[in-house]
């Protein structure tokens, strides 16, 4: 007879009496799922490899593991874990819990281009089964520990299979590792998260060991509705881990893979991701079956720790007596992964796994109460830090007993015994739950009441009651023998949080900072990657604490102590790595040809000590891993001109030296002459003038490479200028940063070779229909020559005076404010020509016009808006009284012109061959257009001559200078 044969009769009877399957196929019938979930549980039992089925975060999981690791000492644990994470689990004992295990890649070889970067973690906490068997197998000599779940390189081989699901489904809770970037929340869960913490993570895929949830919504909905609770972590919490905290082993085994296998049969009939999960399964067998022929350990001594959704798997090649056909594990992609340890934090897990806020911190106090009442002794890695910093000594006894102990098999391992039914009893009667702890509840309020207090709620003794008489009434309600820490949320919130929320924390935060905080984790410098603790080394000078969480402040007098130029060189290359917050300068700019001689800093490495660690993935120093991002932004195949140049800008504050500037320039050459839109040349303008201004001051010649893009870019924006006049879809900023590059490099453009014809042409061939360009097209022919002031005067007249035009009128001002970029020369003219308007529009056609004229200028040109407003202050008077008398400059009569002397032709050798030979001057002057008359070689001036006679002082020390 079955073990479970009396179960199975009751639920038998049960299911008879009430449902009504009528022609259901008989898996799906009320009968058939609970005989499927015995069967599931007897066969879980009768396996010869002991399974320990578990669920995450889980303080009944792992103190079922702290005494059942007790009582049989296995030599041989298997993991549910990704096999390829191994060697980090010798790294934990030099971190403070909780931290991730971490697998990241950057280099992709076998997954679609632009996936990555790709990032595995999976959370340890103190207070799970799994950290409590890495301890006890790290810390046991002779023990020994396997991880047999798939690799992280074939999470992402099957994560698009993976997240196939039905719509409509609850969320991923197989029972096993849930690969997920961004989980469901629940109500009231980690969404709104606690700032940084709730971000440890990152946007990695989470791995976890025994994920418990239905994956069925309807009855997830039902649980919740008649369990009398808000999300599925309190309902858990309440049904599940606290009956089992204080069960025995055996019942404790049973019941958790029973709840395994309800999950596992009441799943949507379309679930396509059980397809994937049976796949994990027949991976992992096979890797455990693939050890014990490796090593002939005895599966007696072994131990199979998993989640509950795995340790009822019905798939053939479950146990070690299958005799289905060896399943076949596939090979890796050529992906070259990197594995560090990363923080991490209870808000972090949550908001990974879409667990509700508060859940883990809860967790670990249910878990560090029942530590202390039961009286065990929790496995701890020797040497790690606890939450308080202090290093924690053995405390297993196999490993005070040494080796004797692991290897005496009559002394580890007790007499096996057949397995007893637990279920029976522990489903027909009650749960032993706790009574009312009045003192603990009285503890709570009071220290709540404190808290809000200090964090600005109007909080007294007679809320402290009103907290403790609604908890017992909620728990009551409820149908608890005692209240929760969620009941006492609750209550505290009704009573004490009314309206408002005085200050940053609201009162549940407060609720869960009172019952054990946002606990989070720090990895050790020996278990940092040789990055970080370079960093940590080098910043050593400053005295800073660069674990700590909190934010430092530090000042850096580099003319007093010229010593601390390097830890300058490293923050500034620090913060343009890290995100905003890790390093930020309070005093102290780094720009180029500028260095500072004071910098102050606010630094919070410790509170973004993940993204330092997976800077550690890319390189061995920050200066590599900046030079690596350097190259890749500019052969990015979507890089531009303007980002080679940004780029080369950061190599020069940054990194100094002239290879890696001239690498990065050529390569903005490159980009630039392929360029085939100018959407990028007010960026490529604005850096390039910048650059062209260090290096002339800071270097004796200029590099190469700005040689080669001054010219390509003179002959690329002279081809490009026509079609940008008359293109649409290209802005007015954008052509007059073009000839703003023409006009303001055009000398040195010149002087490098380029044809100033070709300038010229491509403004003859423009012929632009916007009225901004049209004003961007006059100022560039008068820059040239082609129109003169005058006429150009005479244009804008003419626009003012033509009714149908007015409205336009300040399209063609902005564009005459664009020009102030390649002709500041025009900037009188524009003051006049918005003057005239001013003057000449009368109020009904002035007055709707100027909001108009506001909102062109601020889209358009916002930087020379400046410009114009100094140019006006220079032409308009500084005082009112003064104006009645102005007149403006362009309306001023002309002056008559002043009669020029003819100057006396200059006397000596090379005159008089002119004037005896003038034919080659005048046909110079006829070419030029000029005329110009002969005067005699001999005439003499009088007047020089009388100033010399008068002041001989000055003649007769050019003479003394000269030596004659």
């Amino acid at each position: 007879m079955s073990t479970f044969d009396a179960l199975r009769e009751q639920l038998l009877d049960a299911a008879a009496a009430f449902s009504g399957d009528g022609d259901a196929a008989p898996s799906q019938t009320l009968a058939g799922i609970l005989s499927g979930m015995v069967d599931d549980v007897d066969r879980m039992l009768r396996e010869e490899l002991e399974i320990f089925p578990v669920c995450h975060h889980s303080p009944a999981s792992a103190l079922a593991m702290t005494r059942r690791l007790r009582d049989k000492r296995p030599k041989v644990v298997y993991l549910e874990l990704c096999e390829d994470l191994r060697p980090l689990l010798d790294e934990l004992r030099n971190c403070r819990l909780p931290v991730a295990l971490q697998a990241f890649a950057t280099r992709l070889d076998g997954f679609p281009p632009g996936s990555g970067p790709l990032s595995v973690i999976a959370p340890v906490t103190e207070a799970s089964a799994e950290y409590q068997a890495i301890a006890y197998a790290l810390d046991t000599p002779g023990v020994e520990i396997v991880l047999v779940d798939r690799s992280v390189d074939h999470v992402f081989q099957w994560l698009p299979r993976e997240t196939d699901g039905p719509a409509g489904s609850a969320p991923r809770e197989t029972g096993a590792p849930r690969e997920t970037g961004s989980a469901p929340q629940e109500a009231g869960s980690a969404e709104d998260g606690h700032g940084d913490e709730a971000a440890l993570h990152g946007d990695a895929v989470g791995v976890e060991i025994g994920d418990l949830r239905p994956r069925f919504a309807e009855l997830e909905k039902h649980l919740l509705h008649h369990g009398k609770v808000r999300h599925w972590s309190e309902w858990w919490d309440q049904y599940v881990e606290q009956p089992l905290t204080g069960a025995d082993y055996g019942t404790y085994r049973q019941a958790m893979a029973l709840v395994g296998s309800l999950f596992r049969r009441l799943r949507p009939d379309a679930d396509g991701r059980l397809a994937v999960d049976e796949e994990r399964e027949r991976y992992m067998w096979t890797r455990i079956r693939e050890h014990l022929a490796a090593s002939g350990a005895d599966p007696a001594d072994c131990m199979y720790v998993c989640g509950a959704f795995h340790a009822v798997s019905t798939i053939a090649e479950f146990g070690l007596r299958s005799e289905a056909p060896p399943y076949e594990i596939g090979p890796r992609t050529g992906t070259g992964w990197l594995y560090g340890l990363i923080p991490s934090s209870h808000s972090a897990i949550e908001a990974q796994f879409g667990l509700a806020q508060g859940s883990v911190s809860i967790a670990a106090a249910t878990w560090a109460k029942a530590v202390r009442r039961g009286g065990l002794t929790p496995h701890r890695l020797a040497g790690q830090q606890d939450g308080s910093g202090k290093r924690a000594a053995r405390t297993t006894k196999a490993a005070k007993t040494g080796t004797a102990t692991a290897t005496s098999p009559a002394a580890t391992l007790p007499a096996a015994e057949p397995a007893a039914d637990r279920l029976s009893g522990f489903l027909a009667g009650p749960p032993a739950l706790d009574g009312l702890d009045e003192d603990e509840l009285r503890g709570w309020c009071v220290d709540i009441v404190r808290l809000a207090r200090r964090n600005g709620y109007l909080a007294s003794t007679a809320d402290a009651i009103a907290v403790f008489e609604t908890s017992i009434l909620l728990a009551g309600l409820r149908g608890r023998a005692r209240p929760t820490p969620y009941d006492f949320a609750d209550a505290a919130v009704t009573c004490i949080e009314k309206d408002s929320v005085p200050g940053r924390r609201d009162v549940r935060r407060l609720c869960e900072i009172l019952l054990g905080g946002d606990k989070i984790g720090m990895v050790g410098y020996d278990a940092l990657p040789p990055l970080v603790r370079d960093v940590y080394d080098r910043l050593e000078p400053l005295g800073l604490d660069l674990t700590r969480r909190t934010q430092q402040r530090v000042l850096l007098d580099l003319k007093a102590d010229p010593e601390l130029e390097p830890c300058s060189d490293l923050l500034w290359t620090l913060r343009c790595l890290l995100p905003d917050g890790a390093v930020r300068p309070i005093m102290g700019a780094r720009r180029l040809g500028e260095r500072p001689i004071q910098e102050s800093w606010d630094v919070a490495l410790g509170r973004h000590q993940r993204e330092i660690i997976e800077l550690g993935y890319e390189g061995v120093t920050v200066e590599q891993v900046l030079e690596q991002r350097l190259r890749r932004t500019a052969w990015d195949p979507q890089a531009t001109a303007g980002a080679a140049l940004a780029a080369v800008e950061d190599a020069i504050l940054y990194l100094g030296g002239r290879r890696l500037a001239g690498e990065l320039g050529a390569r903005a050459v490159e980009l630039l002459a392929a360029e085939r839109t100018v959407d990028d040349a007010p960026e490529v303008l604005r850096r390039i003038r910048r650059l062209l201004t260090y290096y002339r001051a800071s270097e004796p010649e200029l590099p190469a490479w700005c040689e080669d893009f001054v010219t390509a870019g003179y002959a690329h924006y002279c081809t490009l200028l026509p079609t940008a006049f008359a293109d649409d879809d290209t802005g007015v900023r954008q052509v007059g940063a073009m000839l703003g590059f023409l006009f303001t490099l055009e000398s040195l453009a010149l002087s490098l070779g380029c044809d100033r014809a070709q300038l010229e042409l491509a403004v003859r061939q423009a012929h632009p229909r916007a009225p901004a360009k049209v004003a961007l097209l006059w100022a560039a022919q008068t820059q040239l020559g082609l129109l003169t002031r005058e006429e150009l005067r005479a244009r804008c007249d003419e626009l003012l005076a033509n009714p149908l035009v007015v409205p336009a009128y300040p399209l063609y001002v902005s564009g005459f404010v664009q020009a102030l970029e390649p002709v500041p020369g025009l900037a009188p003219f524009v003051v006049e020509a918005l003057s005239k308007a001013f003057a000449r529009l009368p109020d009904p056609v002035l007055l709707p016009w100027l909001p108009k004229l506001i909102t062109t200028l601020r889209r358009h040109a916002p930087e020379l808006v400046p410009v114009l407003v100094r140019e006006a202050g220079r032409t308009f008077p500084g005082a009112l009284p003064e104006l009645d008398a102005w007149t403006p400059p362009w309306e001023r009569p002309a002056g008559p012109a002043r009669r020029t002397r003819a100057a006396p032709a200059p006397s000596g050798p090379v005159s008089a061959l002119l004037t005896r030979h003038p034919q080659a001057c005048d046909a110079m002057a006829a070419l030029l257009g000029c005329a110009a008359e002969w005067g005699s070689a001999g005439q003499d001036d009088g007047e020089v001559r009388a100033l010399l006679a008068r002041h001989p002082a000055t003649t007769g020390a050019v003479a003394a200078l000269l030596g004659a």
